[in-house]
């Protein structure tokens, strides 16, 4: 285990994994320098805890040990190519957890373009219902930094490419790749980099988990001591998969039944797909076949994914704000009919084309709002272009009930209207969950009505 006792450590970023990690530091006798943009809440608290506060400085302090550096900020960021090129350690905030982990609780790793939360917080549910001190941490809210000392017997981490790429070390018993589309372009300079970084939840893992139906999760297991598969299909022998309505297991001979697909509260094959992930990884660590059917049957959806808001006249509203990505939402739209779909945002660089004119049949209207809300009516226009299409130019808090309104208006009892953004929210909104409580509020203002 790591000592950072009287070590100068440069934690980049205050937001809730800088925190956490300065918390610890703290508590570990280390001197801790904070770096943020802003002053804020949690750096007062930092401060107040033996922190000290150094804002955004030109040059890297002197006397820095290492830096610890937040998922938010780029490989690229001035101060971490000064440390890295003055030969001063940087990591992330998963390998700074890592390194302090004890190493008999072993970790079950989730990362994937689309859908780690909720397959994370589906082997959360499995993990309890077998009876095991767990808890699902890492990208799904809760910092790993914050767990490692406490006494667990196994934990449920989700892991995004920012996180992969700077945990060198990280070795999980477990690990999968639910799926790979294009995202985060921006943060990592390339596809090439951000899969790359995906790669790393495969290293040395007892087990790699792999979704046979998606051919990135493949090709980056390639040259796994181990492989246990899963699929949408009937599974070959080794691998996991359905069979008459059930997840059947066939890792071993003779396979089992798992679950019922009925068991699975969260609509659409993807999430067919994130259960069978979390029951392949359940099952590595030994958990046994009543467990994963009373852990999915318990599992309770993280807000924001798939999630009715409300029926009004005929008309379900549906809330998918995590659909921050092409990929996410054409999962997202694949559950249901005849969509009204709401979407717009920052679209990261991705290319939505392909996309558009694979979920054209599904859509009865669009409705647009956000800072890249032409690319994707100019998409529209080339591959739908009798789908009726309105955009939502304003920015301000009542946005998204003209949004809603809007959306009312062009649905006909039997439709969905379905918020699946395809794109990330930070040009109006703090986060996707502070636009699906926009939408949420609009529906009942709406049903109100």
């Amino acid at each position: 285990m790591t000592s950072y006792q009287g070590r100068t450590v440069l934690v980049a970023g205050a937001a809730v994994a800088g925190a956490a990690v300065a918390r610890v530091l703290l508590a570990r006798e280390a001197v801790v320098l904070v770096a943020d943009q802003r002053e804020s809440e949690s750096t007062a608290e930092l401060e107040l805890a033996g922190a000290r506060f150094v804002g955004l400085p030109s040059a890297l302090p002197l006397g820095v040990d290492t830096v610890v550096a937040s998922p938010g900020w780029r490989p690229d960021h001035p101060l971490l190519v000064a440390a890295a090129a003055a030969g001063i350690d940087v990591i992330g905030e998963v390998e700074f957890a890592w390194q302090l982990r004890d190493p008999a609780v072993p970790w079950l790793a989730v990362t994937g373009t689309n859908g780690k939360t909720t397959t994370v917080l589906m082997l959360e549910s499995i993990l309890r219902a077998a009876g095991l001190r767990t808890v699902a941490a890492g990208n799904v809210g809760l910092p790993l930094a914050e767990v490692v000392g406490t006494p667990y017997d196994v934990l449920a981490v989700e892991l995004g490419s920012p996180q992969l790429h700077s945990a060198p070390s990280l070795r999980p018993l477990a690990g999968t790749v639910l799926n790979v589309a294009p995202d985060h372009i921006d943060w990592h300079g390339s596809f090439e980099r951000y899969t790359a970084a995906k790669a790393r939840v495969y290293a040395g893992n007892a087990a790699a988990v792999v979704n046979l139906d998606d051919e990135w999760s493949v090709r980056l297991a390639a040259g796994s001591a181990r492989t246990v598969g899963f699929t949408l299909s009937a599974p070959p022998q080794g691998s996991l998969g359905v069979m008459d309505g059930v997840l059947a297991d066939r890792t071993a001979d003779p396979g089992v039944v798992l679950a019922n697909v009925s068991d699975i509260p969260v609509p659409g094959p993807h999430n067919v797909a994130n259960a069978l992930a979390a029951a392949a990884l359940a099952r590595v660590y030994g958990v046994d076949p009543a467990a994963v059917s009373a852990g999915l049957r318990s599992f309770t959806p993280a807000p924001h994914r798939n999630a009715l808001v409300s029926t009004v006249d005929g008309v379900a509203y549906v809330d998918d704000s995590k659909a921050t990505n092409p990929h996410a939402a054409a999962a997202s739209l694949s559950a249901y009919g005849r969509v009204v779909w709401i979407a717009g945002g920052l679209l990261k660089g991705v290319a939505v084309d392909d996309f558009v004119a694979s979920i054209r049949d599904r859509l009865a209207a669009v409705v647009l709002l956000g800072a890249d809300r032409q690319l994707l009516a100019e998409a529209l226009a080339r591959h739908a272009p009798d789908v009726p299409v309105t955009e939502v130019t304003r920015t301000d808090n009542g946005a998204m009930d003209e949004v809603v309104a809007r959306a009312a208006g062009l649905a006909a009892p039997g439709d969905t209207v379905l918020l699946a953004p395809a794109a990330a929210s930070w040009d109006m909104f703090s986060d996707y969950s502070a636009r699906g409580r926009a939408f949420v509020a609009g529906v009942q203002k709406l049903a109100a009505r």
